[in-house]
């Protein structure tokens, strides 16, 4: 499959539904986290009442901060906008190389349509960085290979 800039769009929506879908997950485990506290409250009293509600809370505060990261993916994304050229590599570009195809937004895993597998990351994630910046026929090295950059929609 020839990749083109049309494909951004849908890039952009899978990366918008992966983090829709996560703080969908986040908020559905705080919900029935503040439930488990609200019948903990209601059960029995002493040390392992105590302990429990501690651990109940420890959760909340960890699903908390998930949320709180997951809402920054989503600002993340309404920062990007897609150009349809750019010379240098930034946040929404199509990177293609000589070891897969990057889109630099999220870390969203892998888009898959038809053969063609393109994986979206995060600008500070460890190719991210090496990325940015980067032009039509860079390279750098990365997990002791050296990787040329083809093409930048």
């Amino acid at each position: 499959m020839e990749i083109s800039v049309a494909i951004k769009d849908e890039l952009r929506r899978f990366c918008e539904t992966f983090a829709e879908d996560r703080i969908g997950r986040i908020q559905s485990n705080i919900s029935s986290i503040n439930d488990s506290l609200k019948s903990e409250t209601k059960s029995s009293a002493g040390d392992k009442h105590e302990t429990g509600r501690a651990m109940i809370q420890l959760e909340r505060e960890k699903l908390g901060h998930q949320l709180y990261e997951a809402e920054k993916m989503r600002q993340a994304l309404a920062g990007i906008t897609i150009l349809a050229s750019q010379a240098n590599i930034r946040q929404g570009s199509l990177a293609i190389t000589t070891e897969g195809v990057y889109y630099i937004s999220i870390s969203a895993g892998a888009f898959k349509k038809g053969p063609t597998k393109i994986f979206c990351v995060s600008a500070l994630s460890p190719i991210g960085k090496k990325l940015l910046g980067k032009s039509e026929g860079d390279s750098f090295d990365f997990n002791q290979k050296t990787i040329c950059i083809k093409k930048v929609l």
